[in-house]
C-alpha cells in the first residue's frame, strides 16, 4: 500500500497537533523531525502515539557504530515506528543499528539529500560520478546491512527497487504538488509521479501544512500516489 506520510516541521507541539487535527482520521503516518523532537522531546512522541499514529522519527543518525546502535535502542524503549542512519556511515555502522532495531523499529538509510545537487556532490563532497549511480551504490550497501530500505528522491525508487527487490521500502521526500514551489529541495517530484515510480512512502510537508485546506490537499496527494 502506497502511504502519504505528512513532515510535521514545526518548531513546536501545539501547530503540529492542530495540523492533525484538522486532517482527521484519515492520517495514519507523520515525521517527525530533529527541530521539533529536539524541542518537545519524547513527550511529544507519546502524544501521538496517544492518537493512534505512526511516527517516522526522521534524525539521521551517523556516528561511530557503537553509538548509533546504543541510540537505535533508545529509540527502540521510545516506541516509534521508523528511523534512519545515514548510509555514508558504512556497512559497520548500518548492520550494529539494524541488529538492534530488528523487526521491532523500521530502520532505513538516507542516501542523497534530495536538497543535494550532482555539482554539490561533486565539487563540495568530493564523490565523484553519476548522482543517480552515487545513490543506487548506497542502496545497495543499506541492502546487504539489513536496513529495510532508503531515503532517496522519487527520481531513483524504481532504480532502486530493480536492484534491491520489491520489498526493500523507498522513502522519498521532496514531493511537491506540481503548481507549489520548490523551495529548497532539488529532485522535486508530484504525488502522482511517485506512485508511478516505485515509491513506498511519500513524505509531504509544506504542499500540505501550508494550505488552505491541509485535509482536502492530504486527501489528494493519497488520491494521486494510489491511481
Amino acid at each position: 500500500m502506497k502511504e502519504v506520510i505528512v513532515a510535521l516541521d514545526y518548531p513546536e507541539a501545539n501547530p503540529a497537533l492542530k495540523l492533525i487535527d484538522q486532517i482527521g482520521e484519515d492520517l495514519t503516518w507523520v515525521k517527525v523531525g530533529m527541530q521539533l523532537y529536539y524541542k518537545e522531546g519524547p513527550k511529544f512522541i507519546d502524544q501521538l502515539k496517544s492518537k493512534k499514529l505512526k511516527i517516522f522519527l526522521d534524525l539521521k543518525l551517523h556516528d561511530i557504530p557503537h553509538t548509533v546502535a546504543r541510540a537505535c535502542e533508545s529509540l527502540l524503549n521510545l516506541g516509534v515506528d521508523m528511523t534512519n542512519v545515514h548510509c555514508l556511515g558504512g556497512k559497520e555502522m548500518m548492520a550494529a543499528a539494524a541488529e538492534v532495531c530488528s523487526d521491532q523499529l523500521q530502520l532505513i538509510g538516507v542516501t542523497q539529500l534530495t536538497s543535494t545537487s550532482q555539482r554539490q556532490m561533486n565539487q563540495e563532497m568530493s564523490i565523484p560520478g553519476e548522482l543517480e549511480q552515487s545513490v543506487l551504490s548506497l542502496a545497495s550497501l543499506a541492502k546487504e546491512s539489513a536496513l529495510s530500505g532508503v531515503v532517496c528522491s522519487s527520481f531513483e525508487a524504481a532504480l532502486i527497487k530493480k536492484h534491491c527487490g520489491s520489498e526493500f521500502l523507498s522513502v522519498c521526500p521532496g514531493i511537491r504538488f506540481e503548481e507549489d514551489a520548490k523551495d529548497d529541495q532539488v529532485r522535486v517530484a508530484s504525488p502522482k509521479f511517485a506512485g508511478e515510480n516505485s515509491v513506498d512512502f511519500a513524505v509531504i510537508g509544506r504542499s500540505i501544512t501550508k494550505a488552505n485546506s491541509p485535509k482536502d490537499k492530504f486527501l489528494q496527494a493519497i488520491a494521486e500516489m494510489r491511481i
